[in-house]
């Protein structure tokens, strides 16, 4: 673990592919995670103001996460305490009509499971989108599908839809998300932290 760290920092294997995306832009992986972390925040890539801060989640979805889970900033960024991994640890840049393109498989192939061995404290997994979903709960559906089966997989781990602001529709139409599974997590994100 002493040097996983500072590898995946320097990690520039997607460089050339950065510089073709609509961004072009650089490699910078935001690591954000100790071995001794009891929560862990599965996602799927740091967003261009990720990118920017170099912080997880520092951004309007963070809040609404931050929210969903029942903690503050201060808790959150503790790394000892919560580890943020996403699929890929760069933005992956924006496609020709602005869109965010998929996390590199390559950054999951390379890093992933490294990372998950390291990670031997985790008591609750908190896995958001689709990209997490598929490579930690080997889901083949949707996000619906595998959100609305959250029971099946809590306490140990809960599949969340992305916090973006572009799910508040999907929230407004899956009104069970904030008053059957919220309350849930939030007792097992205390319950883990106070343990």
């Amino acid at each position: 673990m002493s040097d996983l760290v500072p590898r995946i920092e320097e990690c520039r294997v997607c460089a050339d592919r950065f510089a073709r995306t609509a961004t072009g832009h650089a490699p910078r992986p935001v690591v954000w995670f100790r071995p001794e972390a009891r929560i862990l925040i599965a996602g799927q890539a740091p967003g261009m103001r990720v990118h920017k801060s170099g912080r997880p989640f520092d951004d309007p979805s963070g809040d609404r996460l931050r929210d969903w889970l029942g903690i503050d900033k201060a808790t959150f960024y503790d790394m000892s305490r919560v580890a943020i991994v996403p699929m890929a640890f760069c933005f992956p840049g924006y496609d020709a009509k602005g869109s965010d393109l998929p996390p590199p498989k390559i950054c999951g192939q390379t890093w992933h499971n490294r990372v998950m061995a390291a990670l031997e404290r985790v008591e609750l997994s908190v896995i958001v989108g689709g990209y997490a979903q598929r490579y930690h709960m080997g889901v083949r559906g949707g996000v619906t599908e595998t959100v609305a089966g959250w029971r099946d997989h809590a306490p140990r781990l809960f599949p969340l839809p992305h916090p973006s602001w572009r799910n508040t529709a999907w929230l407004r139409r899956n009104p069970w998300f904030e008053t059957d599974l919220l309350p849930v997590l939030r007792a097992r994100v205390q319950e883990v932290l106070d343990g």
